[in-house]
């Protein structure tokens, strides 16, 4: 069995090295985060004191971290992955980068003889808890077969895209939707608010009609109209995301205008303090911004069954 090399235990990383260590991989960690390291040492995981290190002693390198330019410095870096890994390992990025970075990885890894799959994931970071996360996968078949037991302890859903760079790319239009919704959502529950109707029977209607979303549907649900806009993943992320999808656009001349119009939104709830909030809190930064109380669904509600 390959050894496993997983840098970056953050929202996303922690419960996925988790699960990989209770289906019985045999784990080394790095973070920059001595606590996150500390966990995945409890269930049996060895730690590495530096990226390097990691690298080193794995077969199959996983990086999952914040954007391109630590993606790029982690894997690319004087001290980094590939300044160690060893010809025939593998890497592995699970991070929402830039295609561009995706793409200039894949062919420093294939020049020093090292395999790369790009599969970013899809669905929430409670799902990545619970084991249940999505991913869209790009690589050579050969890659896609070495990772994909590894892929299958840590999600239930696996979507082979197509060579690398694949993956990076699918993840951009998938989030284009998903961050996206969460504006109109905003836009939509503010106004029903501005109105004074009621926000159950208004769901009632939503969700029975082709104007439901996943978002609305179950993250909103589990997070801001239950009251808790506690990081999932955040509002700066999402801008993040919305600033990748529109510089992949540009890079191939298509016009985004309602990309455009949701990251200038998000843009403006960073400005006033929801930068770290859960994207779903648009919804409060929305409200916030036209001076009404973000609704919220009553503790015994139907729709938080």
């Amino acid at each position: 069995m390959d050894r496993i090399g997983f840098i970056g235990l953050g929202r996303m990383g922690r419960p996925m090295a988790s699960n990989l260590r209770r289906r019985d991989f045999d784990l080394i960690v790095h973070d920059v985060n001595a606590e996150a390291m500390a966990a995945l040492a409890a269930l049996g995981a060895a730690t590495a004191v530096s990226v390097a290190e990691a690298a080193a002693r794995a077969d199959v390198i996983i990086t999952m971290l914040p954007n391109s330019a630590i993606v790029a410095q982690v894997i690319q870096g004087a001290e980094g992955v590939l300044s160690a890994a060893r010809p025939g390992s593998l890497v592995m990025d699970m991070s929402t980068v830039d295609p561009q970075t995706t793409d200039a990885i894949a062919a420093d890894c294939a020049r020093r003889g090292i395999g790369f799959v790009d599969a970013p994931v899809g669905r929430l970071a409670t799902h990545a808890d619970a084991g249940q996360s999505l991913f869209m996968v790009g690589g050579s078949a050969a890659d896609f077969a070495r990772v994909r037991p590894m892929l299958e302890a840590m999600g239930s859903t696996i979507h082979y895209c197509g060579p690398a760079g694949a993956g990076i790319r699918t993840k951009i239009v998938n989030n284009f939707l998903a961050v996206s919704l969460c504006q109109l959502n905003a836009e939509a529950l503010t106004l029903a608010t501005a109105l004074e109707l009621d926000l159950e029977n208004t769901l009632d209607v939503l969700y029975g009609t082709t104007a439901s979303n996943g978002q609305l549907r179950v993250n909103w649900l589990q997070k801001v109209l239950a009251g808790d806009t506690s990081a999932g993943f955040t509002i700066d992320l999402a801008h993040k995301d919305l600033s990748l999808i529109l510089d992949a656009a540009d890079a191939v001349r298509v016009s985004m205008p309602m990309g455009a119009a949701a990251r200038d939104a998000f843009s403006r709830a960073r400005a006033r303090d929801f930068g770290g909030k859960d994207f779903s809190a648009m919804l409060d930064a929305h409200c916030d911004a036209v001076g009404l109380v973000a609704p919220r669904l009553p503790a015994g509600s139907r729709h938080r069954a």
